[in-house]
């Protein structure tokens, strides 16, 4: 292995923050710390290790609650005194049961907007939520219960509208018909089962 402490710039301590990113929504999960041996523990497992400061000894996140953090990949940032690991996340981020410990604004309300990098995400989890749950007048639920034809159909439907408002080449038209094209696409992928994961997988194939 190569030797870390010649791309990461420890401080006096030893350690360097580290930040913990959903590695397909991009969304920031927490922040700590690791030392030498935290982050030769994460690339040796492949599970986010940390360096607790309280109990000054590694922590490897989720050994207890479970809720743990595989790491795709390990990014220094330029000045080398930063890290990130890009995570696949089996749980929720904070202890408070959050998915990111940084769920509030500076009035330390909760925020509960999407950020647009995530909207797809969420769109996806909103989808699969109705569908489990079955609130009343849920456009989402009268899809699901008219059955597959229905949703592919509408589809279907959006994707013709979407060609002719590229045709028109009106932008406000073109917005407006692929965000419906592309709603009416994640309701088709969680009716089949698909993962948005799977599509970005695929794409990151193709990308050359």
């Amino acid at each position: 292995m190569f030797n870390l402490e010649d791309v990461i710039k420890f401080n006096e301590n030893g350690l360097v923050p580290v930040i913990a990113q959903n590695y397909y929504s991009g969304k920031i999960l927490m922040q700590a710390y690791a030392n030498k041996e935290a982050i030769q523990e994460t690339i040796k497992s492949g599970y986010a290790t940390y360096y607790s400061r309280s109990r000054k000894s590694l922590w490897k996140k989720g050994e207890t609650s479970g809720n743990l953090q595989r790491v795709i990949d390990i990014k220094v940032d330029c000045d080398e005194d930063s890290v990130i690991y890009l995570v696949v996340e089996e749980g929720p981020a904070c202890h408070t049961g959050e998915e990111s410990c940084f769920y509030r604004n500076l009035n330390l309300e909760k925020d509960t907007k999407p950020l647009p990098f995530e909207i797809l995400h969420k769109l996806y989890e909103k989808v699969e939520e109705r569908k489990r749950l079955k609130p009343e007048n849920s456009y989402v639920v009268k899809l699901f219960e008219k059955g597959s034809d229905k949703i592919i159909q509408k589809v279907g439907e959006e994707a013709i509208e979407t060609v002719i408002a590229l045709k028109n080449k009106n932008k406000e038209e073109i917005v407006y018909e692929v965000s419906d094209l592309l709603f009416h696409l994640i309701v088709a992928l969680v009716d089949s089962g698909v993962e948005l994961k799977d599509i970005q997988e695929e794409l990151l194939k193709r990308y050359k």
